[in-house]
């Protein structure tokens, strides 16, 4: 996701999207875990979306 989609989103759907994605970043590493995951580049890419959701929200808190 990019920074300006994020930053359109409401804060409830940051939280509804944030939580899918940690939801995922534990099915994959789990998956990796046991050897079944086939692209092992979505767990960074995963870590950067949650990370940018983060940083938006802390940026509209201290706003």
């Amino acid at each position: 996701m990019k920074p300006s989609e994020i930053r359109e989103m409401s804060a409830e759907d940051m939280r509804e999207k944030l939580a899918s994605l940690k939801e995922e970043l534990f099915n994959l590493r789990f998956q990796h875990a046991t050897g079944q995951l086939d692209n092992p580049m979505r767990i960074k890419e995963v870590k950067k979306s949650i990370a940018r959701i983060k940083t938006i929200q802390t940026e509209q808190a201290k706003a």
